[in-house]
């Protein structure tokens, strides 16, 4: 699918995302998140690595609404709801 981030055209597809954050460790994340597998990933951080472009260089909002038509789902954390890895329950 064609997405458009940072004025940047990139053919982006689920299974091509899934593929390019396995074995990337996720970051503690507060605010806005992507739910890739069974891992949470800060939105900027797969904006990151899917683009390979800077994190200053685009907003999460670009990357949640490609994340969201490609099919993954985005959410919000807060501080409060943030939990460490081993009590995360899916």
């Amino acid at each position: 699918m064609r997405c458009v981030i940072a004025r940047f055209p990139f053919e982006l597809t689920k299974a091509g995302v899934i593929e390019s954050m396995k074995g990337v460790k996720a970051e503690p994340a507060i605010g806005d998140v992507v739910v890739i597998g069974r891992r949470q990933f800060p939105v900027k951080q797969v904006g990151e690595v899917v683009t390979r472009q800077d994190r200053r260089d685009f907003s999460a909002g670009e990357v949640v609404r490609a994340m969201t038509k490609l099919g993954f789902t985005c959410l919000t954390v807060t501080a409060e709801e943030q939990a460490s890895p081993s009590e995360t329950t899916f």
